[in-house]
């Protein structure tokens, strides 16, 4: 996608105000990740490889990101 606007001359629909603002929204959102990733990345080039030792096992995190999605969710009868 180019970050340039479109031309004048072509016309757009324009977006309901709320949906503006949650597309506003998941922009920044994905701005903030973007932006941790680049960060873990740049800590890496800068220092290496964590130990593997000292880290959590990604089943862990997957556990944890599942338990965290289920508490999002209400339950279904």
């Amino acid at each position: 996608m180019s970050e340039k606007p479109a031309p004048a001359d072509i016309a757009r629909q324009q977006l309901e105000p709320v949906a503006a603002d949650g597309l506003r929204a998941y922009a920044a959102w994905t701005r903030e990740s973007a932006d941790q990733l680049a960060a873990v990345l740049e800590d890496i080039a800068a220092h290496g490889l964590p130990d593997p030792e000292q880290c959590t096992p990604w089943e862990e995190l997957r556990e944890i990101h599942l338990a965290r999605l289920a508490a999002q969710r209400p339950a279904v009868a």
